[in-house]
């Protein structure tokens, strides 16, 4: 779609263009991790041509970065692929975002004190005892009113609300029933672990192809997953601890993981 509206074919635009932002720092790889850069290479390559797949970028820049091995660069493509809902599913589940503080890094919902009221967190999540999420309905903020009609009506409705993004629109019940069965407050819990989960799964993927990797690259990713599978685990305790208190109800010991969307 994005690149419809680029190419003039979805607007009868005369002039389109299309930007990327990218914050480098001072590191010899720009990024500070390498993976990262699959991302500045991923905006090029589009640009160039946007009916690449997603799966066709990350191979060719595997190849180029990483392995000649076909098997070695399978894995990792899908542990590449899987890597934003890892990181959705343990930082901004079922549409809970700005979950921070002026760090913009560590967990802080319980963040009530900005400068102004929206810098918050829980201006975002506006949790309480009823439950958890912003209403941005004809009935809260109205922001859905800025939507084209098809999605404003989908997005307006709790029970058609993609469930990725039900928090963000609507304020729902702890006790509210989700597709799965469970209630909002145990998918909750089944969300937050199975991005910790994720992030695990990754670090072992990449463990595993040590004798594939040039030294100095499987170990300074190594240690950025060491961090990211640590941060997972401290989002997912300290958030779920903080909104039990509202919710009132029992974290599960050993949440299933979610079904795939």
């Amino acid at each position: 779609m994005v690149a419809k509206a680029v190419d003039g074919s979805l607007y009868p635009y005369p002039i389109t263009g299309i930007v990327g932002v990218a914050n480098t720092g001072s590191d010899t790889n720009w990024t500070g991790h390498h993976f990262g850069q699959a991302n500045w290479y991923a905006f090029g390559r589009l640009a160039w041509d946007p009916s690449l797949s997603a799966e066709q970028i990350a191979d060719e820049w595997l190849t180029m970065t990483c392995t000649l091995d076909a098997a070695a660069r399978q894995k990792l493509c899908t542990m590449m692929l899987s890597s934003r809902e890892a990181l959705v599913s343990y930082s901004m589940p079922l549409g809970l975002h700005h979950l921070i503080a002026g760090d913009h890094y560590a967990p802080a919902p319980w963040n009530a004190k900005e400068p102004r009221e929206d810098w918050t967190a829980v201006y975002y999540h506006h949790a309480d005892e009823k439950g958890v999420g912003f209403d941005r309905t004809h009935r809260g903020s109205n922001a859905v009113e800025q939507y084209f009609p098809s999605l404003r009506e989908r997005f307006e409705n709790v029970q058609t609300c993609p469930e990725k993004l039900l928090l963000w629109f609507h304020h729902v019940p702890w006790d509210h029933k989700m597709h799965s069965g469970r209630t909002l407050w145990d998918e909750l819990c089944v969300t937050y672990d199975g991005g910790v989960k994720q992030a695990e799964r990754m670090q072992a993927t990449w463990q595993s192809l040590s004798g594939v990797i040039d030294p100095q690259r499987h170990r300074e990713v190594a240690q950025r997953l060491e961090i990211q599978v640590t941060d997972a685990r401290k989002w997912r305790d300290e958030c779920l601890k903080y909104f039990q208190q509202f919710s009132t109800m029992p974290i599960p010991s050993e949440p299933k993981q979610s079904p795939t969307r």
